[in-house]
């Protein structure tokens, strides 16, 4: 590589940092990570980025006066009537699945709108509404996030996209869309320019992004994430989906040997997921005709709430090392706060739109 791409490759000490000089020019860009699992918004709060995040699921339990003006007066339940249910959605929504013994339903399957959900978009919206305030000015900037295309669902990637913009669009914003991938590599590698592969294994899917200087050159996404783990333990084990992912979620150590049947089983398809990404990612940069040259290792970073285990980082390292990857890699390394890096990272491309 030229000594002119070596300076396009790093920022130079005494420069201005191109996102302070962003911050410094007013405006407040929103950005927004539609995610299967849980909706993540990030805008400023006086110098720091602010982020709320909502579970994107819900569940209905049947209507009566004494259930609805019980709920109405716990002002942290969002909810709305549908018919002879009253429907809880977002945060709330799983400690009433555990409270009944019962699965939560998804707006969002795969990464895209659940088309199997009749309450998909009516609860997406409404989630929506709690995390995206009414814009500050005309036309004000907001970023959203979706996967790549999966394989034979391009068309569903069109209509999940076009329904979203149109949302946000009524609500007042620019609305713009952005690579989940490519906002995980905004949100970690400025350090970099903007160059190197930005991975964000969330609940529907995970997506993997190579780019030079902020240009995606390979996006790709896997169809197996948090959910499929959720799922598939569930049914080796006998328990609910729901219940899976709390214990999960509550402290899962992939460093250490699995203490009984349940976490044997979350070891084995977490393997599985990240053998697949990794045996996809190396497929496809293979393939690729339009990968620029450099003789530059890349940085990885991971992202996402499935990436969030202690050991996740070490089992995806010693699985790429473990393959020819057609790219040299510099270093693996996690996002500094995976669940909100892909917010952030459309928090940021949206502050370059302003």
């Amino acid at each position: 590589m030229t000594e002119t791409n070596d300076q396009l490759w790093k920022a130079q000490p005494g420069e201005p940092e191109p996102l302070e000089e962003l911050v410094k020019t007013g405006g407040h860009p929103v950005g927004l990570d539609v995610g299967t699992s849980k909706v993540v918004s990030a805008r400023r709060g006086g110098k720091d980025v602010a982020c709320a995040v909502q579970l994107n699921a819900f569940i209905p339990v049947p209507y009566s006066p004494v259930t609805e003006r019980t709920i109405q007066q716990q002002s942290e339940i969002h909810h709305f009537r549908d018919g002879d249910n009253i429907v809880i959605f977002g945060s709330a929504t799983e400690r009433f699945a555990n409270m009944f013994n019962a699965e939560t339903h998804r707006t969002m399957a795969d990464g895209l709108i659940n088309p199997s959900e009749k309450l998909a978009w009516p609860v997406l919206e409404q989630i929506l509404r709690t995390l995206v305030p009414k814009p500050r000015a005309a036309n004000e900037v907001l970023a959203f996030s979706v996967p790549a295309a999966p394989p034979g669902k391009e068309a569903q990637l069109t209509y999940h996209e076009a329904t979203l913009r149109k949302h946000l669009q009524a609500g007042g914003y620019r609305a713009m869309a952005i690579n989940e991938g490519l906002a995980v590599i905004f949100s970690e590698l400025e350090d970099h320019n903007f160059t190197g592969i930005g991975v964000s294994c969330g609940g529907g899917m995970c997506n993997a992004t190579l780019a030079f200087l902020s240009i995606p050159s390979i996006m790709v996404s896997v169809p197996k994430a948090g959910d499929f783990i959720d799922r598939a333990v569930g049914e080796a084990v006998g328990e609910h989906a729901t219940r899976v992912k709390a214990i999960k979620e509550e402290g899962l150590d992939l460093t250490r040997a699995p203490r009984d049947k349940l976490e044997k089983a979350l070891h084995i398809y977490y393997e599985d997921v990240v053998e697949t990404l990794v045996d996809t990612m190396r497929r496809e940069t293979s393939r690729a005709e339009n990968l620029p040259k450099t003789d530059r290792a890349l940085p990885i970073v991971l992202a996402g709430g499935t990436a969030k285990p202690r050991g996740f980082r070490e089992l995806f390292e010693r699985t790429l090392r473990g393959r020819k990857f057609p790219v040299e890699i510099s270093e693996i390394r996690m996002a500094a706060d995976p669940l909100t890096s892909t917010a952030r990272g459309a928090h940021i491309a949206a502050m370059f739109e302003k």
